[in-house]
């Protein structure tokens, strides 16, 4: 991992087209601005890892094959 300290208003770069920029400090919270292109998904991790599971889960669930044999009559 690469630990950058940033003042508020200064920015980093990633990838030639994310900016993240420290809007505000309060106390033990940082406010951050991401501005990147409209394909890239920006998640924050706790929900990433709730859609991750749920599409595991999703992946991973059975449909019998007498339903999906009804799907294609």
């Amino acid at each position: 991992m690469l630990a950058l300290s940033r003042k508020v208003n200064e920015t980093i770069i990633i990838d030639n087209n994310i900016e993240v920029t420290i809007l505000e400090v309060k106390g033990d919270q940082v406010k951050i601005g991401i501005n990147a292109p409209k394909s890239i998904p920006i998640y924050r991790k706790e929900i990433y890892l709730q859609i991750k599971e749920s599409n595991k889960e999703a992946a991973e669930s059975t449909t019998s094959d007498d339903l999906l044999k009804k799907l294609f009559q």
